[in-house]
């Protein structure tokens, strides 16, 4: 694994596993350099092949690639039949070595494990997503009780960089009041919002014991990160998270 990957810690849960990418390990070049991982255009698709190679070196099995639409559905992988690309922006798992997976570029990715950690979720958590409740659906898709289980948010565009129309406010104030406190006022008409901020509201709320991560933006440190809102067309991150398959 590339050291410049970032690995959450998981306290208590030894065979929970995961991991989301940086720019870091491939060969892209470009605005897609190094290691992008989407199959989108304007990147050579032999490039980005070698790039998911080098990371299905770290994985272990192929992940389980999803088609993401900024909603809610949380796909699960113990029943979703092989080969199945799911229409959705977030995956469960509980079967060991199968790999939940999402891409990302200064979309918040954020990874959760339930208490007795035997099952995991990964879910793609932008704006408007994040709104209309796709972290309220992972938690769902877990099981168990939320209380003793554990989120790490990855690598998202930060609050000063985040600018933001005076609807998208609108949209999580419309679910809860204390969502206000996640926006400060930018230039005129717009506002700055607070993903992270936003995330862990929402989480708590769901009754998420344990919230980890978090402090970065993808919009501002372009070494490490991809960034939409820095180049549109660039590369996505991914995050992964299986269950370690039991030792021979």
């Amino acid at each position: 694994m590339h050291p410049d990957w970032l690995v959450p810690a998981w306290p208590g849960l030894p065979g929970v596993r995961a991991f989301t990418t940086t720019r870091s390990g491939g060969v892209s070049e470009g605005e897609y350099g190094s290691l992008n991982l989407a199959m989108s255009p304007g990147d050579d698709p032999v490039r980005v092949a070698e790039n998911r190679s080098r990371v299905r070196a770290c994985l272990p099995s192929d992940p389980r690639w999803l088609r993401q639409v900024h909603g809610t559905a949380i796909a699960d992988l113990d029943t979703l039949p092989e080969g199945t690309v799911a229409i959705a922006d977030g995956a469960a798992v509980s079967r060991p070595g199968v790999v939940a997976a999402i891409l990302t570029a200064d979309c918040l990715p954020v990874v959760l494990a339930r208490g007795d950690g035997r099952r995991v979720a990964v879910a793609h958590a932008g704006w408007r997503g994040l709104a209309a409740g796709v972290l309220e659906s992972a938690v769902e898709s877990l099981g168990g009780d939320p209380a003793i289980a554990q989120a790490w948010l990855g690598p998202a565009i930060g609050p000063q960089a985040f600018e933001v129309g005076p609807e998208v406010r609108e949209a999580f104030l419309a679910v809860d009041g204390a969502a206000a406190s996640a926006f400060v006022p930018g230039a005129p008409g717009k506002w700055h919002g607070d993903l992270y901020a936003l995330a862990r509201q929402r989480l708590a709320r769901a009754g998420v014991g344990t919230v980890t991560g978090g402090g970065f933006c993808t919009r501002t440190d372009a070494a490490r990160f991809f960034s939409y809102r820095r180049a549109p067309a660039s590369g996505r991150l991914g995050t992964f998270a299986w269950i370690a398959p039991p030792a021979p």
